[in-house]
């Protein structure tokens, strides 16, 4: 999903804050007691990391990390009205969301392999934004696993979402790159909604969609890129 003209909340406005509340709640009530390998939502990304080469159990995708929160009744933190609003669609709906500023990528973007000269930039272990901490709970560990530096390059065949210059996110949607985030001063960003085997995506789209317009105004439009169209263009 493409967004521009966006008018970004740098605080989380009161009605966004009740829906998130709510649909903490309701993630609570469908899977409380539930173990995450047992999410449909959870295990189709585990089953990817693991097809990847990702053993640890440290290294998991963002949506995970969201819903584990939610059971664990923590709630999302409040980085801004845009961020706040994907991780709500991505929390719903169990699928992954990621999100950069359209100004500030390159060329074009992929979901690829690592390739060598691969630039990362590790958003939670850098001071480029105050909101970096938080911004990582949609895609990205908030501190880096001992002995690894947040800043280290891809290793070699991991999967990742780059643009034309650098790595926008390390295994495919784990960890941030920090020079892409969204911030208040964001007016044009790219958002992904990852389905992996399983989930509605036409449906968490719609609802991305009609609380983007709600909380950011501007205008949306959305192309679909899958197996039989591997290669889209942004509108």
């Amino acid at each position: 999903m493409v967004a521009e003209d966006l008018a970004i909340p740098a605080a989380r406005p009161a009605e966004l804050d009740r829906l998130i509340a709510e649909r903490e709640a309701a993630v609570r009530r469908r899977y409380g007691g539930t173990e995450l390998s047992q999410i449909p939502g959870v295990a189709a990304w585990r089953m990817a990391y693991k097809g990847f080469g990702i053993k640890k159990t440290s290294y998991r995708s963002s949506v995970e990390r969201l819903v584990k929160n939610a059971l664990a009744d923590r709630t999302l933190p409040a980085i801004n009205g845009f961020v706040d609003a994907y991780n709500a669609v991505s929390l719903s709906h169990v699928l992954c969301l990621g999100a950069d500023d359209l100004d500030k990528v390159a060329g074009d973007l992929a979901f690829r392999l690592s390739r060598p000269g691969d630039s990362f930039v590790d958003m939670a272990a850098t001071a480029v934004d105050p909101a970096a901490d938080s911004n990582v709970n949609a895609r990205g560990s908030t501190r880096a696993e001992p002995g690894e530096d947040p800043n280290d390059p891809p290793k070699d065949g991991e999967v990742v979402y780059a643009d034309g210059e650098k790595v926008l996110c390390r295994r495919w949607n784990w960890r941030q790159d920090a020079r892409s985030i969204i911030t208040p001063a964001t007016r044009r960003a790219v958002v992904t909604v990852q389905a992996n085997g399983w989930g509605d995506v036409d449906e968490a789209v719609a609802d991305l969609v009609a609380l983007i317009a709600r909380i950011c105004g501007g205008r949306t439009s959305v192309v679909v890129a899958d197996a039989t169209t591997p290669e889209v263009t942004l509108p």
